[in-house]
């Protein structure tokens, strides 16, 4: 059957006391409506609408997308009054219902609910919690058959003693959505068109209300304040732990660990602690990590090692090279087999041959550099001329002493050395030896300056 998705972001947060829109706040930097967006997309839908109100402008701008639809709601009257301003655009034979500001829903939970929907029975998500306070309660008869939702504001104490809440997700027929919606009423204790009334009329209806529940009651967990967004985050976190290190990873403290992305492992990875993976990021077989480290948008082939309190985003390590501690790695920066970066070191946009090494406090930017390359203590390319980047070309086995100025453009061809202390402006050729510094000078019987007596 096809489907169509309906998730529901226009509401304010006023508990958030932010002017960031509610859905628009992050969970492991990504916003929450990102994260239901995602999961809707990988149900692959015929149409995802986003119903958006307080900050349309800017959820419109932050989440723009070509397979997103969005509808606005310019009153917020409640999520059935929501519901009913995506009807005009839904053509598909199911409806799904999501929330923007609940982001840890799982794909395999909503595929089991959507099973439940047909033309004479609709799927409703609820979970069993031991204080479900705020949730609407879940009334069944005697046979176990659901007849009703009350909100928590409108419930008796009868039902406010029932354990099973309601996550407001539901999969319905869509045949039946638009008379369901002209039936709503705001009769009740908000003033608000209730979604859940649905239910009530889907059962005078004669249709079954089947029910699933999530694995993880914080899956449904939605956010309205700073400390429950926090509870998102921190689950998140170690969802993801648990996953990576049932891949074949070692954390050494998975609630000191941060993924805020997509992140593909192999087997027999080390993670330290306070370690963030942001973006796509991509871990061989044997690849270790220190304490502290962001890698951003990177890949780390086989055996390759991320030392203490390196920043790497957007490079490739090869396989058993090693970066750190302290070192960082920009986009475009290319490690191949055995290339070592020590400490203090920055690339940008700089490739290093096989077995090519930068022990410590150099800056190599634009820069092709040959294998089995050597750059000493403080060199630097100078690739920036106030308004044009210039490439520097390094040979393999070349000799940079300590303390050089690479001036590029320029071409240090295979096997030269360069002197310590030298501004290279020229090419070198193969095999040769450059110094570039000035001759040094000693003038013997040298008196220092004495500092002047004040009287």
């Amino acid at each position: 059957m096809s489907l169509d998705i309906v998730i529901l972001a226009a509401g304010q947060g006023t508990r958030m006391r932010s002017a960031l829109p509610k859905v628009l706040h992050p969970v492991a930097g990504n916003s929450m409506l990102g994260h239901v967006i995602h999961s809707a997309r990988q149900l692959q839908p015929q149409g995802i609408h986003v119903v958006i109100g307080h900050g349309a402008e800017l959820v419109r701008e932050r989440l723009a997308a070509d397979d997103l639809n969005f509808v606005m709601q310019d009153k917020q009257l409640g999520t059935g009054h929501a519901v009913a301003q995506a009807l005009p655009a839904l053509t598909a034979d199911t409806v799904l219902v999501l929330y923007g500001d609940v982001p840890l829903i799982e794909v395999e939970t909503l595929q089991r609910l959507l099973a439940k929907a047909n033309p004479q029975q609709l799927g409703l998500l609820t979970v069993t919690l031991d204080d479900p306070t705020g949730y609407g309660r879940i009334v069944r008869d005697e046979q176990g058959k659901v007849t009703a939702i009350v909100e928590h504001k409108d419930a008796s104490d009868a039902q406010k003693a029932i354990k099973e809440g309601n996550t407001g997700i539901l999969a319905l027929p869509a045949a039946r959505l638009a008379d369901w919606m002209g039936r709503l009423s705001n009769n009740n204790a908000q003033g608000e068109y209730y979604l859940t009334d649905v239910i009530a009329m889907a059962v005078a209806d004669g249709l079954v209300v089947a029910t699933e529940q999530p694995h993880d009651p914080m899956e449904v967990q939605g956010a309205n304040d700073r400390r429950q967004l926090s509870e998102l985050e921190r689950h998140y976190q170690l969802r993801e732990a648990r996953r990576l290190m049932a891949q074949g990873v070692t954390l050494r403290d998975p609630a000191r660990f941060d993924v805020r992305g997509e992140v593909t492992v192999g087997r027999d990875v080390l993670i330290d602690i306070n370690v963030i993976l942001e973006g796509k990021v991509v871990i061989e077989d044997d690849v270790q990590i220190g304490p502290n480290c962001v890698i951003k948008n990177t890949t780390l082939r086989r055996g390759a090692v991320v030392k203490a309190n390196s920043h790497l985003e957007g490079a490739v390590m090869g396989e058993g090279s090693d970066a750190g501690p302290f070192a960082r790695l920009r986009p475009g920066s290319v490690l191949e087999a055995k290339a070592h970066v020590g400490n203090f070191v920055e690339l940008k946009n700089a490739h290093l041959g096989e077995g090519a090494k930068a022990g410590h406090l150099t800056y190599l930017g634009d820069a092709e550099i040959g294998a089995r390359t050597n750059i000493g203590a403080g060199t630097i390319t100078c690739n920036y001329d106030g308004a044009n980047k210039f490439k520097t070309v390094m040979g393999e086995d070349v000799f940079i002493g300590s303390n050089n100025s690479l001036v590029a453009p320029v071409d240090i061809q295979a096997g030269a050395t360069t002197a310590a202390g030298s501004t290279i402006t020229q090419t070198v050729e193969a095999g040769d030896l450059a110094v570039a510094r000035a001759r040094q000078r000693n003038i013997p019987g040298w008196k220092r300056p004495e500092k002047i007596k004040k009287s």
